[in-house]
């Protein structure tokens, strides 16, 4: 191997194109399984961020099941999720364009059609009620001109008006049909909870005629502080769900009574419901659980005998597990990546832990001697706290940096912030690595995975834990001698946004910074955002407007005459969650005031970037800003970004 070429950190040549974050990228969501056939979303940037539908049948045919023109999307909370099911050859899902529930035979063997009509209604999370030849789903009505109206509803799979089965909470998800076709759970919340913080599990008794009797709540309650998700049915007729009431998100089952532990761990067999149809667990069969869990700083997978509550971990060579999960005969069906391959959908064999890949991109390969591997830090932080996070060193042994020159080191911000970032593979943390940059993806305060209360120090708190944790993050970084202290930048998406933008105001630690989608306004975010987020921030920073001062306090967009370093904006114009007027305020601002600053809109984005096009240029516009502001030349033809004062 030839000595490697000397240059400075930041100006490696890199292996890794911007171009190839898209190449045959597929991102996967909604597993499921239907007798020996195995469906998924796929994400397509190549096709402007389409969401495909897909079969496996159980003899290896793989097929497209939504038509070609469709998106497999639905926009109920806006973040969606359970835009698709697939029962008894057939399948149903939401067409992004229109948000009508269409049917089509999971084989692609006749069109799709429409089974709803057109109008103000988006679907989400449906379950089959086969006894009735109809799904139960969550509606969102948008025909008022106040908040859209959720509901438990029925459509007839056969096409026609949805039907209210259960109103009167400000929210619901995951309704579920019992085994026999009798009984209906769900979850439902209010305002200005999340459900993360407090919901109720519900029961109701389904009349021969298609309406709910003697509907109950059975656990929880939406104005405390227990947090219950995912009812699932297991095959012979046993109610499970997930509660935090342990202060972990642990399986309970129900009693009849009451909610029991399948078993009682310091351990997450939960995740925050940011979107529909996520899950932990599914019933192997009547006596075992299937399960991904959180342990000890680390992704786990396994069985639960239900007998003895003993739990089995599955050895495996993966690091991180998706939000989706789903049984197939005694297979588990799960999205997984390691430290050195990227997300691929799995079948692993409950008792031998044999691996079956059933699905994975085309995205290019990396040469493992370039691959960066995370390094699970944990650290002190403001107020005695221990933070955590996943540090990945620079690393491409074709390039060297100076003798006594240190990395630039960029502090990742993960959204939510209700969330967490996983360590397996991904070519957007290796893009910057193979260049000479070191990277740190904090699991800040706030952070689900490590318990109840440590997902609870946000609260009251935001923009004040998450940066003070992401600060720390750095500073031990440049304590260990890992990163050059005069080079650190921070970046992050929507809430990550909002932090990013917060530690530039608030904190003197970082000398660079890129908002994608981010809240600089936290006022006008409660005011402008959409239901599902609308009361989100009476619990990360209080009641608005009664503390409408504290609101202030917290937004960037206050704290003008705070920045004093570079900043770079990207942003989607279609974006309703934080709308682009909260970047383009700031943009403008600090433009007048001096500082070095861009923007940049892209077109036909909502809230995350999903076309190649626009993926490509937001990341060489991040690299390109960061040379300017840390002193170096990227190679390569790379397009300059537009910057003012710089």
């Amino acid at each position: 191997m030839p000595d490697p070429t000397i240059a400075p950190y930041g100006a490696w040549e890199s292996p890794v194109a911007a171009a190839m974050l898209t190449q045959g990228a597929l991102r996967f969501m909604e597993i499921a399984a239907d007798g020996g056939d195995v469906f998924w979303i796929e994400s397509r940037p190549e096709e402007a961020g389409r969401y495909a539908a897909m079969r496996l049948a159980a003899d290896g045919a793989l097929n497209e099941v939504t038509d070609p023109e469709h998106s497999a999307r639905t926009l109920v909370h806006e973040y969606g999720g359970g835009a698709f099911i697939a029962a008894d050859g057939a399948a149903f899902y939401a067409n992004f364009k229109d948000q009508r529930l269409c049917s089509r035979p999971t084989d692609a063997s006749a069109d799709a059609r429409p089974i709803t009509p057109e109008g103000p209604f988006r679907y989400a999370d449906a379950t089959v009620d086969r006894q009735r030849e109809r799904l139960i789903c969550v509606l969102e009505d948008h025909s008022g001109d106040g908040e859209a109206e959720n509901c438990i509803a029925a459509v007839p799979t056969a096409g026609g008006e949805p039907q209210p089965l259960h109103r009167g909470f400000d929210f619901y998800a995951a309704p579920r049909v019992s085994p026999d076709g009798r009984r209906l759970a769900w979850i439902c919340w209010n305002h200005p909870r999340m459900p993360w913080d407090a919901t109720e599990l519900w029961l109701a008794d389904i009349a021969s005629d298609g309406a709910l009797h003697n509907a109950r709540r059975i656990a929880g309650d939406a104005r405390g502080d227990e947090s219950i998700l995912e009812p699932a049915w297991g095959p012979s007729g046993a109610l499970f769900c997930v509660s935090d009431a342990s202060g972990w998100w642990n399986i309970q089952r129900w009693t009849g009574d009451a909610l029991a532990p399948v078993l009682a761990i310091e351990a997450e067999f939960g995740q925050p419901p940011w979107t529909f149809s996520s899950s932990c667990y599914a019933p192997l069969d009547p006596d075992r659980l299937a399960v991904k869990y959180f342990l000890d700083g680390s992704r786990k997978i396994g069985v639960i005998n239900l007998a003895s509550g003993d739990l089995r971990e599955i050895k495996t060579p993966f690091n991180s597990f998706g939000y989706d999960f789903a049984v197939s005969g005694n297979r588990l069906i799960v999205e997984a990546a390691a430290a050195d391959s990227g997300a691929k959908i799995v079948a692993i064999d409950a008792d031998s832990g044999e691996i079956e890949i059933l699905r994975q991109g085309a995205s290019p390969k990396l040469d493992p001697v370039c691959i960066s591997e995370a390094e699970p830090i944990s650290f002190p932080s403001a107020g005695g706290r221990t933070a955590h996070a996943y540090y990945y060193a620079p690393r491409n042994p074709a390039f060297q940096a100076p003798e006594g020159e240190l990395p630039p080191l960029i502090t990742f911000t993960h959204g939510g912030p209700t969330s967490r970032t996983e360590p397996g593979f991904s070519l957007a943390v290796q893009y910057w690595t193979t260049r000479g940059f070191g990277v740190v993806d904090v699991n800040y305060g706030g952070s689900t995975g490590y318990g109840t209360a440590y997902r609870r120090l946000l609260n009251g708190n935001w923009g004040i834990v998450d940066v003070e944790d992401c600060s720390a993050a750095a500073d031990y970084l440049v304590g260990r001698g890992d990163v050059d202290p005069a080079r650190l930048a921070i970046r992050g998406g929507s809430a990550g946004g909002y932090t990013t933008l917060c530690a530039l105001a608030f904190t003197d630690t970082f000398s660079a910074g890129a908002s994608h989608y981010g809240v600089s306004d936290a006022a006008a975010l409660a005011e402008e955002t959409h239901k599902f987020e609308s009361r989100y921030l009476d619990t990360l920073i209080g009641p608005y407007p009664e503390r409408a001062e504290l609101y202030q306090q917290r937004s960037a967009m206050n704290a003008l005459d705070r920045f004093n370093c570079p900043i770079l904006f990207l942003q989607g114009d279609e974006d309703k969650i934080v709308p682009p007027n909260q970047s383009e305020r700031m943009y403008d601002a600090l433009r007048k005031q001096g500082i070095p600053v861009a923007y940049i809109l892209f077109k036909g984005e909502q809230h995350g970037f999903r076309q190649s096009k626009n993926i490509i240029r937001a990341a060489e516009s991040e690299l390109d800003f960061y040379g300017r502001i840390f002193g170096f030349h990227p190679p390569g033809n790379i397009p300059p970004v537009k910057s003012e004062n710089l």
